[in-house]
């Protein structure tokens, strides 16, 4: 088993700016390297543990919350834990940070014109039509992060760009050791 220490690398954004791709990316180089890796979404996440929450602000709250709660299980029995959640306030990421401990906030950061352009599940243009109410973005603000530990440009960069440098950011603060 390779060494590392738990730690949560949680990625907020826009719907369709690169949350998921990146993390995929990322969860497939460390497993490549037999690290401990969970990979939290917020799509499969609502699926089975937070299926019984809307979108409102204080469920958007409480969903984050419980996924800061599995993470900091995860973090605390030393597993690399990549969160994928839009997660828009600010002030949820921040007690999320606070529970877990070990936390990286990445903010992927895309132009709302390239996320609505990536959209397949065409979920812009229902929130634009007003036939999905407080979408992200659109109806709901989105609290970008004002001091994340590392900022991906997924308009700019490559998906292995924007996983190097979350590598990167991993092994120069000593949670990771490899020859990637």
């Amino acid at each position: 088993m390779t060494d590392q220490k738990g730690v949560t690398v949680w990625f907020t954004g826009l719907s369709g700016a690169g949350k998921t791709t990146v993390a995929k990316k990322i969860e497939e180089l460390l497993e490549k390297e037999n690290f401990r890796v969970e990979r939290l979404d917020g799509d499969i996440v609502r699926t089975y543990l937070t299926r019984d929450l809307g979108f409102s602000r204080e469920d958007r709250d409480e969903n984050i919350y419980r996924n800061s709660f599995v993470a900091f299980l995860l973090t605390r029995n030393g597993v690399i834990t990549l969160c994928s959640f839009i997660s828009p306030y600010r002030k949820a990421r921040k007690k999320a940070r606070k529970l877990i401990g070990n936390f990286i906030e990445v903010y992927v950061n895309a132009p709302l014109e390239v996320c609505r352009d990536r959209d397949i599940k065409g979920l812009y243009a229902r929130a634009v039509a007003g036939e999905i109410p407080q979408f992200t973005g659109i109806t709901d603000p989105y609290e970008h992060p004002v001091n994340p530990e590392i900022e991906l440009r997924t308009d700019r960069e490559t998906v292995e760009e924007s996983a190097a440098k979350v590598i990167s950011y991993l092994k120069d603060h000593s949670f990771i050791q490899l020859k990637l």
